[in-house]
């Protein structure tokens, strides 16, 4: 069985590229870098929800 997607790998590839992105930046930095990231994930989640929500996405 060959293998189309290996999880481990996409996980080791985010953690170096976070690595990359954030590694010459002060605790403050990295802290504001951290909350920008958590507010777009949960805009992102809500205009998913309200999509599914509205009765012309059905």
């Amino acid at each position: 069985m060959k293998k189309t997607f290996d999880c481990v790998e996409m996980k080791r590839k985010g953690a170096l590229r976070i690595y990359e992105e954030t590694k010459d930046m002060t605790f403050e930095q990295k802290a504001e870098y951290w909350r920008k990231l958590s507010e777009e994930a949960i805009k992102s989640h809500a205009r998913r929800q309200n999509r599914k929500m509205t009765p012309s996405a059905r």
